[in-house]
């Protein structure tokens, strides 16, 4: 980063001892730690020398301090790698993290993530020409159950459709995608590709700690059709001789439906996984795609965080235990609410592991 300024400020150097005006102004872009951006003006002598005035020298100290105190904060929460995601009262909470694909596994490690709490396994899809088959797809979960090494790795079924199209589906054009053809309900239509994806998974559940959700649930007719799938492709492997493991099988809960039966759905799974992005626009009725309605997208709402409570206790009620997977289980000014609210497990992007941890064993449940 040092090294990078000072061949900008160099670069400017040369440019204005090159132009021969009494007075400039240059704008200078300095780039403060990874992302932010702070812009200023340096006043140039007509010399082509850079003058600081008194104002930008401020300024600049300024920025030297806040990155001195950023770097001292990530220095801090590299000391609480290998400490308890536990409150301040006991309640041990399960931080995990979300990938894309096996090259994520390792930023999943070097932020001492307890687990995988979501991995969008349609990158596969995304990624690839045609239709991944069972071997590629084995090869995946596979090495990503063994990297994690017996840390729970929790596998979303493939998830095609609304902002996610793939050519070779071949979809057809729908008005509203979002409330469309995607998802489980492609699963449960074309089963030959939810099989081999299954299989790939079972399989692979042999080599680590994999559990299995499903996402857009909508009904227990839904869940009770998979689970037969499940155990039709279990009987096979059986009487190959394959081997595989005790699979956890859960739900995302994003849908109004899946909330209000949420009780009768925690029958029939080991676990939900709130998709509170879905679960948002579905419950607001509004389309995150359209960024004319962001002014009133509010994830906080309180409809939706009713949601949350009301699939949390119905959880709870059934033995499942209840974790969040969207962008609000990194929302840190919801994360005491969310620890009140009874849940279990957080699933966030890598980076947001230590931050949360942090958060978490200074809280309370009560």
């Amino acid at each position: 980063m040092e090294n990078g300024l000072r061949m900008i400020v160099m670069f400017l150097l040369i440019i204005t001892k090159k132009i021969k005006r009494k007075c400039m102004y240059l704008l200078l872009a300095i780039v403060v730690m990874e992302f932010p951006i702070l812009i200023f003006f340096l006043h140039c002598k007509g010399n082509g020398l850079i003058k600081i005035t008194v104002k930008q020298k401020h300024i600049l100290k300024k920025m030297q301090e806040k990155k001195e105190e950023d770097i001292k904060a990530r220095e801090l929460l590299q000391e609480l790698k290998g400490k308890e995601d536990v409150t301040v009262d006991g309640k041990h909470i399960k931080l995990y993290a979300n990938i894309g694909g096996v090259k994520d596994v390792a930023s999943v490690l070097a932020n001492d993530a307890a687990g995988i709490g979501l991995f969008r396994s349609e990158f596969l899809y995304l990624e690839a020409d045609n239709y991944p088959n069972e071997e590629a797809q084995f090869q995946a979960y596979k090495t990503v159950a063994e990297n994690m090494a017996g840390k729970k790795v929790i596998v979303r079924t493939l998830d095609i459709g609304a902002d996610k199209q793939v050519d070779y589906f071949n979809l057809d054009h729908e008005e509203n995608p979002a409330m469309g053809y995607r998802a489980i309900r492609i699963c449960l239509d074309r089963r030959d590709i939810f099989r081999t994806q299954l299989r790939a998974l079972l399989r692979a559940s042999a080599y680590g700690n994999i559990g299995i959700m499903y996402p857009m649930i909508i009904s227990v007719d839904e869940v009770k059709e998979i689970k037969k799938i499940v155990e039709s492709i279990k009987a096979e492997l059986t009487e190959k001789g394959i081997e595989y493991g005790e699979v956890e099988q859960g739900i995302m809960i994003e849908t109004p439906a899946a909330v209000m039966i949420s009780d009768l759905l925690a029958e029939e799974v080991d676990f939900f996984s709130i998709g509170t992005n879905d679960l948002t626009q579905y419950t607001l009725a509004i389309d995150r795609q359209n960024s004319k309605l962001d002014n009133i997208y509010d994830s906080h709402h309180p409809a939706v965080l009713r949601m949350i409570q009301k699939t949390i206790e119905n959880g709870h009620k059934a033995g499942c235990w209840v974790g969040i997977c969207g962008e609000l289980g990194a929302d840190m000014t919801l994360t005491e609410t969310f620890l009140k609210m009874g849940i279990d497990e957080l699933s966030v992007s890598p980076t947001f592991v230590l931050p949360i941890r942090k958060l978490i064993r200074e809280m309370s449940t009560k």
